[in-house]
This record gives C-alpha cells, structure tokens and sequence, in this order.
C-alpha cells in the first residue's frame, strides 16, 4: 500500500467515476483501475462496486477510506514540518445542525488557510446525517445540541458510532421571529403566546422523531396547530418573515449573516440545549479541524 494508491482512492471516491479520477491524477484509466484492483486485493477488501453508471463505495470502503483520508492528512503534515511543502489544496469537512455560528467559524477558517486552493465542505444538514458522517470521517467535525428529552439516544448513538461529544456551551430556549413580528414587543415569551404563530422546523426525513429534532420545543407537548418543514436555513429566515412564524433556537444570532431582520427572544419554559461538537474516538484531528473548534468557542 502506497500513499500515491490512497489518493488515488480517495480521488475515485470522490468523483465516483474512474474515467473523471484519472484525469484528476493524471494517469491512464486502466492504470488507474489496476491500482485500485491492486489496493484492494492487498488489503483484502472491496473499496468499490463497479456499474455500469460509475463506482459506488462499499460499506467496508466506507471505513477504509475514512482512514485512508486521515493517512493523507498526515502526511501532508509531516511534508510541511520537515520539507516546508505543505498540501497547496487543503480539504476539510464540517456537518452541522443550522446554526449561523458554525458558518462564522467555518468562514474564519478558509480566510487562516484558503490560500490559492481548498477544499471546504460545510454541510448544513439532518441530525443522523452529522451523526453518520463523522462516524465514517467525511466530516471531522460535527456541530449539534443534547437535551433532557434527547440525551439518552442520542448519546447511545454517539456511543454505538464510537463518537465523543464535547460541550460548547448550554443555554436557555429562546424563540427565533421576525423583528416585525407582533411578539417582539416582549421581553419574554410564553408557550401561549406562540399558539397563533405557525411553527417553523427542519425536516428530519425518515429519522422525523423529536429525539432527531433540531428544536427542542417538538419535545414538549403543547398546542401547535400550525406546522412548517423546511430542509434550509434561508428558507426558514424568509418564513418567519413571510409569515410572522417562529423556531426555537439556542439564542445566538449573527446579524453578518442574518442581518438585523431576525430577533430573539428568551422562552418562559424550565429547558435548555447544549450544543457541542462530535469527533471521532482515537483520530488526530487536522489543523483545519482545530483551528475551527477554536473559532467556534470564539464566536459562542
């Protein structure tokens, strides 16, 4: 196994066809799929299923390559202490639940290390997607909340993935309107007041449970008769202005990115979420991955 076979890897997973990886590496098709084959029977698994369509990666792959991006990492480190030719295109990977200071923190490090070229992927998306994704290492980092309803499965999930969740900070529930909004008038809003409003949350897909939920108030049972889904943060933004609706929310807002449009307001319950970041167990984070835990904690 050579680190030139990883990238090569590495690079058919990415594009997910031989023909688009070879002209990434600059070599043959067929060289390219003979290295591949070679990689595999050497370690005695199957990194790929070929179709007819393209390649699609294997379970085992999964796993392998999750390592094998690690392997390149490092090595791309040591080249730099020793060599002084450090990795010209970085690649770095965060999933996150929708919050507007993980998107700040994410900006601050493309500016630290962007350079001439890079490879940042912000995945702003579902519960059991950044549980997975950083279980699998296509993302390093994952940024999302436990609650008292929340806690025992989604902690018995991290565990299960063996994932390690590290405290940011914990905060009352505030609730996220439109400064337009008839209830922003108050300094603090009730369960009650809401009723009118419609309720504005992300779509969960087939794992819709409130133990899934980015809201924490989905865990507490009152009257809600009007209910939105949406999948994105602008869309969410643009409804509670559209339509006077509400989300419920940790209370940090950017107003860089969100401008002065969205308020919040504490809610009048006894709850709170605590919002934190996932990584894998035994893996050494990257640069990349530490420089954006430290941003994090800044901005919060």
């Amino acid at each position: 196994m050579t680190l030139q076979q990883l990238k090569y890897a590495v690079t058919v997973a990415e594009t997910k066809n031989i023909t688009e990886a070879s002209k990434k590496v600059f070599i043959s098709q067929p060289s390219l799929t003979a290295s591949i084959h070679e990689l595999e029977n050497e370690m005695g698994i199957t990194i790929f299923s070929r179709t007819n369509k393209g390649v699609s990666i294997t379970n085992e792959g999964d796993e392998f390559l999750a390592y094998a991006r690690q392997v390149l990492e490092q090595a791309s480190l040591l080249e730099e202490h020793f060599k002084g030719a450090g990795d010209d295109s970085p690649i770095f990977s965060v999933s996150c639940q929708h919050y507007s200071f993980a998107v700040n923190a994410f900006v601050k490090v493309i500016k630290m290390f962007g350079g001439n070229e890079y490879d940042f992927t912000l995945r702003e998306t579902q519960t059991h997607e950044i549980i997975e994704d950083v279980a699998k290492l296509k993302s390093e980092i994952g940024v999302l909340y436990l609650s008292q309803k929340n806690q025992k499965v989604i902690s018995k999930l991290l565990e299960k993935n063996n994932l390690i969740f590290s405290e940011l900070f914990t905060a009352p529930l505030h609730v996220f309107i439109s400064s337009s909004n008839p209830l922003a008038k108050k300094e603090k809003i009730t369960l009650k007041d809401l009723e009118p409003y419609p309720y504005l949350t992300y779509e969960q897909g087939d794992y819709n449970s409130f133990y899934f939920a980015e809201e924490p108030l989905t865990e507490i049972d009152f009257d809600c008769r009007k209910n939105v889904k949406v999948r994105d943060r602008a869309t969410l933004f643009n409804l509670l202005i559209g339509l006077n609706g509400y989300t419920i929310c940790s209370g940090i807002i950017s107003r860089e990115l969100n401008g002065k449009d969205i308020i919040a307001r504490p809610l009048n319950v006894e709850d709170f979420m605590t919002v934190g970041i996932i990584t894998k167990k035994g893996i050494n984070l990257s640069r990349y991955a530490t420089a954006y835990i430290e941003a994090l904690r800044e901005r919060v």
